[in-house]
C-alpha cells in the first residue's frame, strides 16, 4: 500500500513537473517555429503549426540593411561586458569591506543599503533621468552603464556572505605571511570564491542583456539601441510582420543559452556551495 502511495506520489511530481517544463519551454519553441516562418506560411497556417518548410530569411534579413539588428547587439555586449566588469569589481571590493574590515557604522550601512533592495526600480528612473541629463549624458553609451557600474545591492550581500564563511584562519595565515588586503583580496579570496562570482557574472549578464526600461528612457534614435529596446521597435514599425519579430527574440536568447549551458556546472557548484555549509 504504502509502494503504491509512492508510486502515485512519484506520478504526480512528475506531472506537475512536466507541465511546468512545457509551459516554461512553450513559448521558447513557439518564437524558433514561428522565426522559421515565412510571411506568407505565418498568415496562411494556425500560429502553433511547425514550418513546412523552415526557413532562415527572417534572421538573414534581420542583420540586411533593412532592419540592422547588428548595432543593438554590439551596442548591447559593450553595455554588458562594462557592467559586468564594474559590477565583479566593486562588488567584490564592498562585499569584503562590509564582511571582513572594521569600521564604524559597518553593519548600519550595509542594511541600509541593502533596504535599497526595496525600492522599484521605476521609482529612481526620473531622478536618474534628471542626474544624466543634467550632466550632458543622456543618449550616450555612459548614460546606459554609469547607474549600474558601481555594483549593486544583491551582488554585495550575496559575495559579502560567500566571504563570511571563508575561515578566518586561512586569511591570518596570508597576513602572517606578510599580505596585504590587496593581496588576500587576489590570491585567497577571490580564488576562493570563484563559483559564486561566476554566478554573479551569469546573473548580471542575462540582467543586463534583457535590460529594458533605463534604455528605453535615457536613448533616442538607433545609434545606442539596444537589442529589447530595437526588437520593441520592430514590434511596432513591423507590426504585421510577426516572424521578423520572433526572429529578433529568437537572437537574443541564444546568446543565454549557450551562456548557462557553459557555465552551468559552476553555477550548480555555488547553489550547493551557498546551500550546504
Amino acid at each position: 500500500m504504502r509502494r503504491h502511495r509512492s508510486r502515485l506520489t512519484d506520478a504526480a511530481v512528475l506531472a506537475a513537473l512536466l507541465a511546468g517544463a512545457v509551459v516554461t519551454l512553450a513559448p521558447f519553441v513557439l518564437s524558433v517555429a514561428t522565426a522559421a516562418k515565412t510571411t506568407r506560411q505565418f498568415a496562411a497556417t494556425p500560429v502553433l503549426s511547425p514550418p513546412a518548410p523552415p526557413t532562415a530569411e527572417n534572421v538573414v534579413a534581420l542583420f540586411g540593411r533593412d532592419y540592422d539588428f547588428v548595432t543593438p547587439i554590439a551596442v548591447t555586449a559593450q553595455v554588458v561586458l562594462v557592467v559586468l566588469a564594474g559590477q565583479l569589481l566593486f562588488s567584490v571590493l564592498a562585499a569584503y569591506a562590509f564582511a571582513r574590515l572594521e569600521f564604524p557604522g559597518r553593519d548600519a550601512l550595509f542594511w541600509l543599503y541593502l533596504a535599497t533592495l526595496m525600492v522599484p526600480q521605476v521609482v529612481t528612473i526620473i531622478p536618474l533621468y534628471l542626474m544624466m541629463t543634467d550632466a550632458g549624458l543622456r543618449n550616450t553609451f555612459w548614460a546606459l552603464v554609469l547607474p549600474y557600474l558601481f555594483g549593486s545591492p544583491y551582488a554585495i550581500f550575496l559575495l559579502r556572505e560567500h566571504f563570511r564563511a571563508i575561515p578566518q584562519d586561512l586569511l591570518d595565515a596570508a597576513r602572517l605571511d606578510g599580505a596585504g588586503t590587496v593581496r588576500i583580496l587576489r590570491h585567497v579570496v577571490v580564488p576562493a570564491s570563484r563559483p559564486i562570482l561566476v554566478t554573479l557574472a551569469v546573473i548580471t549578464v542575462v540582467t543586463h542583456w534583457n535590460n529594458f526600461l533605463w534604455p528605453l528612457v535615457i536613448t533616442s534614435g538607433r545609434t545606442w539601441q539596444v537589442m529589447t529596446t530595437a526588437t520593441a521597435g520592430l514590434q511596432t514599425q513591423y507590426n504585421g510582420n510577426w516572424p521578423i519579430v520572433m526572429a529578433a527574440t529568437t537572437v537574443s536568447v541564444v546568446p543565454l543559452i549557450v551562456l548557462f549551458l557553459v557555465f552551468q556546472r559552476r553555477i550548480v557548484r555555488s547553489i550547493t556551495i551557498t546551500g550546504f555549509r
